[in-house]
């Protein structure tokens, strides 16, 4: 029989679906292979089930949820923005620094200007403050090359971060954020290399699970976008989109058309495009920490989700010019105090539904048999406490495909 842990003692949150999140008092899971054989409580566990070589961990009555899943980041970059930053408190908005060449373009110069050796140690300090609070899968986007060197290298060293860490990585190909310097009088031959030159390139490297693209009056019109996603699905690649942070540019309903994993950011969402993400499944992905920093004031339309049954979903949006945010904690109680979703819905948001927005529902994001072995294991004494605490990281420990990882202990 196959290595096998016992994780027992458990306080257990198994956000399996459709039961609301519930903490069972005497749960445990079961681990095979890295998989979950059994989650639940102990009453009900087929003692059959564990082997002699059987290893048993006791959690101490501690708190032990799915790990968590950061589903939408701009981890690896080069360079920061601190200046833009300042620029922002005094008064420039960020559609005017975009216009004045800063924003995603002054990433792109110290993207271009970094090897992937550089990518990878400077976003490797980011990514370990993720885990540190339990994350177990993280996605990451390219989008800070703009070109074919650049964007490949960016999707290489995000590769590289999920074999020098425990974590799963998801990546996302994110061609479409901007115009890059060398086409700024040529946005037809840009999409064109995005569509003719890039997508078959990457659909063949493997590099990216999905493509993106940013939808607003400053990136990226919905015809483009559409252009896009028609080559993207014709290659096989699932798309997602930001949409509507800005404005209300119908992205949402563009998104739900192409059957997007997910649509990120939503402030501008009207209720048609609310009606639509839910008909077609897309999960509406919620970046408070962007909201926060570039201090927007129109709150995403959660009630018309709610009212549609959109499953929503929480990330950092770690970037650096408008959520250099390290902490999917913190975002979770943004979500809560700034958007007024439930403790609930914050950690559905960042496990089941966060999975969901990769594509990865089958695999992960609940604690359910056939699964990976992904668990946050915390000192505390309620879900609650995930949420309301600021600048507070009760992990006691991470499991990543079975694997117990003290390292945050």
């Amino acid at each position: 029989m196959a290595s096998q842990r016992l994780y027992r003692n458990a306080r257990l949150v198994t956000l399996a679906r459709p039961a609301p999140p519930a903490v069972l008092a005497d749960g445990l899971v079961l681990a095979e292979a890295g998989r979950i054989r059994y989650a639940g409580s102990a009453a009900g566990l087929d003692g059959g089930l564990v082997g002699r070589d059987c290893q048993v961990i006791d959690c101490g009555g501690r708190l032990v949820t799915p790990g968590l899943i950061d589903c939408h980041t701009h981890l690896v970059h080069g360079g920061h923005r601190a200046r833009e930053f300042e620029m922002r408190l005094a008064g420039a908005s960020y559609a005017e620094i975009a216009r004045a060449g800063g924003g995603i373009l002054s990433t792109v110069r110290a993207t271009r200007a970094a090897s992937e050796a550089d990518l990878v140690a400077a976003a490797l300090p980011r990514l370990d403050r993720l885990l540190a609070e339990g994350v177990t899968t993280i996605e990451i986007k390219s989008g800070y090359g703009l070109d074919r060197e650049t964007e490949l290298r960016q999707l290489r060293a995000a590769a590289r971060l999920g074999e020098v860490r425990r974590v799963s990585v998801r990546t996302s190909y994110l061609g479409a954020h901007a115009l890059p310097p060398e086409y700024q009088d040529d946005r037809a031959g840009y999409v064109e290399f995005l569509i003719n030159d890039m997508l078959p390139l990457i659909a063949a490297s493997g590099l990216a699970h999905a493509v993106d693209a940013f939808a607003e009056d400053i990136a990226f019109s919905p015809t483009e976008v559409a252009r896009l996603f028609d080559a993207a699905r014709a290659l096989g690649l699932p798309v997602r989109l930001h949409a509507d942070q800005l404005a209300d540019g119908h992205g949402a309903a563009l998104a739900a058309r192409y059957g997007a994993l997910s649509a990120d950011h939503l402030e501008y969402t009207d209720a048609a495009g609310a009606a639509a993400l839910a008909r077609a499944g897309t999960v509406a992905v919620l970046l408070p920490g962007a909201y926060y920093f570039i201090r927007e004031n129109k709150v995403p339309p959660i009630d018309v989700f709610r009212a549609h049954g959109v499953r929503m979903a929480i990330a950092t949006d770690c970037n650096p010019g408008t959520a250099p945010l390290t902490s999917l904690l913190l975002a979770m109680n943004m979500a809560a105090t700034l958007f007024r979703l439930t403790v609930d819905e914050c950690l559905a948001a960042v496990t089941l539904n966060a999975a969901a927005a990769l594509g990865l529902e089958a695999e992960t994001g609940s604690l359910a048999a056939g699964k990976w072995c992904d668990l946050a294991i915390w000192d505390v004494d309620s879900p609650a406490e995930l949420v309301y605490r600021l600048g507070f990281n009760p992990l006691a420990s991470r499991v990543w495909h079975g694997e117990p990882d003290t390292r945050f202990a």
